[in-house]
């Protein structure tokens, strides 16, 4: 599921308001930071995250890592944060609606 320019920047606004709800810190990506990580996702759909200053990874190196971990996608790297989407399969989730080009 590759991400169109204008999918991309849909996710990129509506995610411009989003507080970071995952931290990578020193102990980078856990397997139980990739589960917590994969219910917020679940639960939200698009996520913003932030890299910590303890970590050994980059934001960048991050999402790709995660992003391949959860089956999500990289919407954007900025400086030590980065955001993810993945369509959720719950029914009690407002679903994000991507335009289509």
């Amino acid at each position: 599921m590759a991400l169109t320019k204008k999918q991309i920047k849909q996710l990129r606004a509506l995610a411009n308001s989003l507080k970071p709800l995952f931290y990578v810190g020193k102990n980078d990506l856990t397997e139980a930071a990739i589960k917590q990580a994969d219910e917020t996702i679940e639960k939200h759909e698009l996520i913003k995250c932030a890299v910590q200053d303890g970590s050994g990874l980059t934001a960048k190196e991050a999402a790709e890592e995660l992003a391949e971990q959860l089956g999500a996608e990289v919407v954007q790297s900025i400086g030590n944060r980065f955001v993810i989407y993945r369509a959720s399969k719950r029914e009690d989730v407002e679903h994000i609606k991507l335009v289509r080009d």
